[in-house]
């Protein structure tokens, strides 16, 4: 008893455990999905090999001394704009999007690096001791890191990974302490774009909703109507944004707003994505027995949609145990940020925790329908090198700093 005290005092041994476990189930899916599909057939391999190189990266950065973040935190952040560059010059396109860089025959997404080079340099400024978040200025320097490569990624473009690193920069400012006149300025001016492409009548919707929020929060009249005309502004000029979005990107969004538009051409994914999952029943059609996925009725399954192989060969139980798993993951991220008096690493922690979060919301969402299709992996089951090298070296971050919790508190 007492060396499993101690095992655990030093070793999180849920984090882990439950992350490989879904590594393990996703492999699975992954197995089952492509079996019958001779062009990725060879997947499951390369799964297998990136998960084993992924808890090797795991151990060596768990072992490393816990000030190296900080010391690392500007420097990573350069280099993954760095890449973000290099990426739009010589990237490979893929899917509409030049996003890949290959490196004698691997190849990796830099925007995928890039969520953890911005989010140890944005919890470094909003940590430093002179950073104040009642400051305009200090606000607008907090959303230029932020956001800054958020530019570069739309470039490429990649929307889905766009919406990661925004709702990400706002959760890292509410954690730092922004006040909620302040969230609701940043905000306010995205609610209401995204409700101007449902139309005019949900843009008039949530435009009533920003007045009635302004008349609760009784500010001076010209710091209420600049905003209200950021918001106005934010809604009518969407639809231009829209229009420099990629063709398929575009399709993608006409598809969430109304999949049975074009039911064999833009949503049919996400149609077909239901389909799996309520087919499942409560227990399942069983390993290697489901018909939309063995059948290939589902594009390329095994990435973005892995979890529809879950719900159609493991049913209800399976998808439960799987969101359990990642649910249990993320309260112990939480408690983790809570624990450590260090500010800096207790923002970085709940930035790794708001990436995860967040593709697990989109990813869900896009299967049962409520989320667009923008192509966002699930953490640790999807197939991906990227993505799984990033899933367990943002977790090595955190278990690092289990390790070293008492020498900050």
């Amino acid at each position: 008893m007492r060396i499993d005290y101690k095992l655990n005092d030093k070793f999180d041994v849920g984090l882990i455990f439950s992350s490989i476990l879904l590594l393990c189930i996703g492999l699975l899916a992954i197995y089952s999905s492509t079996l019958h599909n001779p062009h990725a057939n060879g997947n499951f391999h390369k799964q297998v090999i990136w998960g084993i190189g992924a808890i090797i990266g795991f151990f060596i950065i768990y072992t490393l001394p816990t000030n190296i973040f900080k010391a690392i935190a500007i420097p990573s952040y350069l280099f993954s704009i760095f890449l973000l560059i290099v990426v739009l010059l010589i990237g490979k396109r893929v899917y509409g999007a030049k996003s890949w860089l290959g490196l004698e025959g691997i190849g990796f997404q830099p925007s995928e690096f890039a969520k953890l080079g911005t989010i140890l340099a944005l919890s470094y400024f909003l940590s430093n001791s002179n950073t104040d978040l009642d400051s305009f200025k200090d606000i607008l320097i907090s959303l230029i890191i932020g956001l800054f490569p958020v530019g570069l990624i739309m470039i490429e473009p990649d929307l889905g990974t766009s919406f990661v690193f925004l709702g990400m920069v706002l959760i890292l400012l509410y954690w730092k302490g922004i006040s909620t006149f302040g969230l609701f300025v940043v905000l306010s001016p995205g609610i209401v774009a995204i409700s101007s492409l449902f139309g005019p009548y949900y843009l008039a919707g949530s435009l009533v909703a920003v007045t009635i929020c302004l008349f609760l929060f009784r500010k001076d009249i010209f710091s209420s109507g600049s905003i209200f005309a950021l918001n106005i502004a934010a809604g009518f000029f969407t639809k231009y944004v829209y229009e420099i979005l990629s063709q398929h990107q575009q399709t993608r969004i006409k598809s969430f707003i109304n999949p049975w538009a074009d039911p064999l051409g833009a949503g049919y994914n996400a149609i077909q994505a239901k389909v799996a999952v309520g087919s499942g029943g409560l227990f399942g059609k069983g390993f290697l027995s489901g018909n939309q996925t063995q059948l290939q009725f589902i594009p390329e399954q095994w990435t973005d949609f892995i979890f529809c192989v879950i719900g159609e060969e493991f049913g209800f139980i399976g998808t439960s145990i799987v969101l359990a798993l990642f649910f249990y993951l993320l309260l112990r991220i939480f408690k983790i940020a809570t624990t450590t008096k260090d500010e800096f690493l207790s923002l970085t922690i709940i930035g790794i925790l708001s990436v995860y979060f967040i593709h697990l919301l989109i990813n869900i969402g896009m299967v049962v329908g409520i989320m667009p299709v923008i192509g966002i992996p699930l953490p640790f089951m999807s197939y991906g090198g990227s993505s799984l090298v990033l899933d367990f070296l943002m977790l090595s971050v955190v278990a690092n700093v289990h390790r070293t919790r008492k020498n900050y508190t």
